[in-house]
């Protein structure tokens, strides 16, 4: 039969590797080391996905944007220190070379840099699997359809033949201003209350039951 979906984009953070709390705890060590309000870890995860200016402006609304820098910079700093050491989601490798292996077509569109992004799928062993990637620091961030749209274009895919996957209300949306199908995992930054707000085509308590979704319905 025909595949529904032959193209699955997904979101890297917190939908494929689990790496929300050390976002979170690297903001929050950033801001306490030069002295600015920190947020709650609430707030630092809700920021997970967005671009650099986007996400400062709304876990530090008081920062001037003159401070970024410095304030992206300590970010940087603890977050390098440990995400070498950050795990993938259960059965998430198991999971895409299934679905690699069943001729589906995988491509990543996340909020990290390139360079960051590379970093992950060295550490990981995924790079393999997917077979384009669109990063913030290279085109519009999310929710800007812009990753989603260079990545159909340079695929040769329609919107219609692919599904965004993601677990925050940043990929969702992102999906939705491209004009494209969704499916939302509930494990990792955004609860479910809030995905719900966005009506994906499926909610998944875990990455196994995400692909056996895409197996019978993809």
């Amino acid at each position: 039969m025909p595949q529904r979906f032959p193209l699955v984009i997904f979101d890297w953070d917190g939908t494929l590797m689990d790496s929300t709390g050390l976002i979170a705890r690297s903001l929050q060590a950033a801001c306490g080391d030069l002295g600015l309000p920190i947020p709650s870890e609430d707030k630092a995860k809700h920021i997970i996905g967005l671009g650099l200016g986007d996400a400062l402006r709304y876990a530090v609304p008081k920062l001037e944007p003159s401070g970024y820098r410095a304030l992206a910079e300590r970010y940087r700093k603890h977050f390098l220190a440990e995400d070498q050491n950050l795990p993938l989601f259960p059965g998430v490798r198991q999971a895409l070379e299934s679905l690699r292996d069943m001729g589906f077509t995988l491509a990543v569109a996340t909020g990290k840099s390139r360079s960051g992004l590379r970093r992950a799928m060295e550490s990981t062993g995924l790079a393999n699997f997917f077979e384009a990637s669109r990063c913030a620091d290279e085109t519009f961030p999310k929710p800007h359809p812009a990753m989603l749209e260079e990545l159909l274009d340079e695929l040769a895919m329609k919107v219609e033949d692919a599904v965004m996957v993601g677990d925050t209300t940043h990929d969702l949306q992102l999906a939705a201003n491209a004009g494209m199908a969704a499916l939302a995992v509930c494990y990792g930054a955004h609860p479910r209350s809030a995905l719900e707000q966005h009506s994906p085509l499926g909610y998944f308590e875990d990455f196994s039951s995400l692909a056996a979704w895409l197996r019978t319905h993809g």
